[in-house]
């Protein structure tokens, strides 16, 4: 599928693997509605890809909605191309000191990691079905999510984490297998360790040891990797329900 001409929603686009991947569909043609809680980021990014922000909250039903709605009437078309990118990353053992419980903010990374990419995909996909098909295939659009290597190796502390990615993935290729009816396209991306906001405030010494369990090349991901994989996914027609790793070959250790 050509990005050229078509629309495009990213959540997380204000920041990160999102603002990358907002830029880079812009650069190939399409238009792009940034999706984000931080409405003042997404502006940035919005300006600077001739795009429209949109301020919302992926772990709030009704927020997805209207904010899918208007990116569609913004973008003056359907959005044929989605990329979940937002997210949290906390951490917290699930019995902590003094014996504090971490029941609330496990439920609220499910309800943004995992939750939030299944609301979103959930009301881009019933816009889409409606869409006459774009090529000869019968292809309707693309819908990308984002995983995370922890969802196969998760560290400690990263039980909430791990379990929303894990959801993640696994929700892939049966969500995949269903929307096939309708020409929509499913897949996901297990990023390992890139250089985001959740990275950049590490100490020196902290990324070194990081950097050091990974095989190759020996450095942290960029932004821009997980974007070019992205237009990887809505070019190739025949990448569906799968799962890709884009992680130099890490594997987390324990801790």
């Amino acid at each position: 599928m050509d990005p050229a001409g078509l629309a495009a929603i990213v959540t997380g686009g204000g920041s990160g693997l999102g603002a990358a991947t907002a830029r880079r569909l812009s650069a190939l043609g399409a238009r792009v509605a940034i999706l984000d809680f931080d409405l003042e980021r997404a502006q940035a990014v919005a300006d600077d890809c001739g795009g429209v922000a949109i301020q919302t909250d992926v772990s709030d039903n009704e927020s997805v909605a209207n904010s899918v709605a208007a990116a569609n009437m913004a973008l003056g078309q359907v959005a044929r191309i989605v990329v979940n990118c937002a997210g949290i990353g906390f951490a917290a053992r699930v019995v902590g000191r003094e014996n504090k419980l971490s029941i609330d903010l496990f439920e609220k990374t499910l309800s943004v990691n995992l939750m939030g990419s299944y609301r979103v995909l959930s009301h881009a996909a019933a816009a889409m079905s409606k869409e006459s098909p774009i090529n000869d295939d019968g292809e309707r659009g693309v819908i990308i999510n984002t995983a995370s290597v922890a969802y196969e190796d998760g560290q400690l502390g990263q039980s909430a984490y791990a379990a929303s990615k894990g959801g993640v993935a696994s929700m892939t290729l049966p969500i995949a297998r269903e929307l096939a009816g309708f020409g929509i396209r499913v897949m996901a991306i297990a990023p390992g360790l890139f250089e985001t906001a959740m990275t950049a405030g590490l100490p020196d010494d902290i990324k070194a040891g990081i950097v050091a369990n990974i095989p190759f090349p020996k450095r942290l991901g960029v932004a821009e990797e997980y974007a070019q994989l992205v237009q990887s996914i809505v070019e190739n027609p025949f990448l569906n329900g799968s799962l890709i790793r884009l992680d130099g070959a890490v594997r987390l250790p324990p801790r």
